[in-house]
């Protein structure tokens, strides 16, 4: 009998030991989503609601104004082919926004399939003579030329000729190039005028 009670008073202690330390394995678990983030700062601590507009301001990263312009420009080239022919030049001169000459070339197809006859005379003279590590492609050269031409271009209408006579000779073709290629090149870095302007915070043609 003894014993049985020597048993049941170390049951009860361990039970009155077990009993503060789950209140306290509750109490450092992780607290559920309240809203709001405690901020401590020099005039003290205090809950400040994460929904509240100065927060996700606070914790949103904001575009620069370059950012802002090229962003605008984009979602304007996406409907407007003069747009497109714009951010393919920016594009690829690194104007106002990273310099990417795949991004630049993408661009300027996308206005020259939407009739932007700009975009096609450059897209023509680009794969004429080829520009910094291309080669030239006269297949190209002729559709993007035969599209300019056939819109009333007097100069695709030239250089579709010249291809045309080129692509079957070798000897004349290298030294047209030549000739060519830094004309045609010094176009896409500063030659071509762009068609918007940004003021008061749009693009104008």
């Amino acid at each position: 009998m003894m014993r049985l009670t020597r048993e049941t008073e170390i049951l009860n202690s361990l039970f009155l030991l077990v009993i503060p330390m789950t209140l306290l394995a509750g109490c450092a678990a992780p607290q559920p989503y309240t809203g709001y983030e405690r901020v401590c700062d020099s005039s003290g601590c205090y809950d400040r609601s994460m929904d509240n507009p100065q927060y996700m301001e606070a914790t949103t990263p904001k575009m620069t104004a370059e950012q802002h312009q090229a962003a605008a420009l984009i979602a304007m080239a996406e409907d407007n082919p003069d747009a497109a022919y714009d951010l393919a030049l920016r594009y690829f001169r690194g104007d106002g926004i990273k310099r990417n000459s795949y991004q630049a070339i993408q661009w300027m197809r996308s206005a020259g399939d939407r009739g932007n006859i700009d975009a096609q005379k450059a897209l023509g003279r680009l794969y004429l003579t080829g520009l910094e590590e291309m080669g030239p492609d006269f297949r190209e050269a002729e559709k993007w030329l035969s599209l300019a031409a056939a819109a009333g271009d007097k100069e695709s209408e030239e250089l579709l000729a010249e291809a045309t006579r080129l692509k079957h000779t070798e000897r004349q073709l290298y030294l047209w190039s030549n000739r060519w290629r830094p004309v045609f090149q010094r176009n896409w870095y500063s030659g071509y005028p762009y068609r918007y302007q940004w003021r008061n915070n749009g693009w104008y043609y």
